[in-house]
């Protein structure tokens, strides 16, 4: 596997995690170089462009040549155009340099948000290490950690507030899956605002985008106990209103975060150990970790998923047979007492009980 050469990353300190500092302070390439553990780096002696095609470069063009909607809006369509160009490759380059990761529809919408910010040289690596390291639950083969995640905003509402977890029951959290997955960058309609909420979710913890959701929808209180019917509701959930103060929900959340810490939450045990959401738990952890510790953590979660699949078609199998097993499970046991003399005695008193 061709891989970016990473350097050895100094550890960080709290200071430098600090979400509460004005957007204009953070918002700066060496800040996210500094969140992303990123310093000099060389390319692979293989360009990537000489590198085997990834599997899902038909679907990166068909997302690309949707992508720069919103921003930036100052732009002539020749410089879009480029843009647009710029990012196909940037993705290409990700995707080739890691293969085994998958491709997931708004996965482009992270990947313009860092080439908008960072210069062209380091956004590879800092892609990588985003992908590999803190969105790795989102490129497997199929979505299930993903989904397993929001069952951890539930459990947030019901120790925050009952009457609105109640009350949003109804739905499924899969109304969060667009903003988790794209690190609400699909979503979003301002640069400023994404760039501000970029800030502060590299600089924390993976989690940390579960306890944004969750405020977001706090915040929406008296507006979704409005809503009646499910439909609605998650119409209303999917969609984020566009006038947030985002200064107040990053720190909520952050408070939110230090009250009901991830561990404390019902569903965090049901999260694999090789998660992002655990081994990006410590940022000083993550620091040390490498684009091959995460390819471990990867193959580590596909053994787990193939695990889970094949126990579930086990029990999918033996649900769609059970007459039959039933029977051949009576009839051994039927062998079997005929052998003992005492249950003998009380098998054939069942089996003139029941002829009566």
């Amino acid at each position: 596997m061709a891989a970016t050469k990473e350097p050895q990353h100094a550890e960080e300190t709290q200071a430098d995690a600090e979400p509460h500092v004005p957007a204009a302070n953070l918002r700066k390439p060496a800040s996210w170089m500094r969140w992303l553990f990123i310093g000099p780096s060389t390319e692979p002696g293989v360009p990537w462009r000489h590198l085997p095609r990834h599997r899902d470069e038909e679907q990166v063009k068909l997302d690309v040549d949707r992508s720069f909607v919103y921003y930036p809006n100052d732009n002539s369509q020749a410089q879009l155009e480029e843009k647009k160009a710029e990012l196909s490759d940037l993705i290409t380059q990700v995707l080739r340099q890691q293969p085994y990761l998958c491709y997931f529809q708004g996965y482009h919408d992270i990947c313009q948000v860092l080439l908008l910010v960072l210069p062209a040289a380091l956004r590879a690596i800092a892609v990588s290490r985003l992908s590999v390291l803190r969105i790795r639950d989102f490129m497997l083969p199929t979505l299930a950690p993903a989904i397993v995640q929001l069952r951890l905003i539930p459990d947030l509402l019901q120790v925050v507030n009952p009457e609105l977890c109640e009350h949003l029951s109804r739905n499924e959290p899969y109304f969060a899956l667009s903003d988790t997955l794209t690190m609400f960058a699909h979503n979003v309609q301002r640069y400023s605002d994404i760039a501000r909420l970029f800030d502060a979710l590299i600089a924390r913890e993976q989690v940390f985008s579960i306890y944004i959701f969750t405020q977001i929808v706090l915040q929406r209180r008296d507006e979704l106990l409005e809503h009646e019917e499910p439909d609605m509701l998650h119409f209303a959930l999917s969609k984020l209103p566009p006038d947030l103060d985002l200064d107040a929900v990053i720190t909520e959340a952050a408070l939110l975060f230090d009250r009901h810490p991830p561990e404390s939450l019902r569903s965090w045990r049901r999260i694999s150990r090789a998660s992002v959401l655990k081994t990006a738990r410590d940022t000083k952890v993550l620091s040390r970790q490498s684009l091959q510790d995460g390819q471990a953590f990867f193959e580590k979660q596909v053994r787990e998923l193939q695990w889970a699949e094949r126990q579930q078609k086990m029990v999918q199998m033996a649900w769609a047979n059970r007459t039959v097993l039933f029977t051949i499970l009576v009839g051994v046991g039927a062998i079997y007492l005929r052998k003992t003399s005492a249950w003998a005695g009380l098998l054939a008193w069942a089996v003139r009980l029941g002829r009566s």
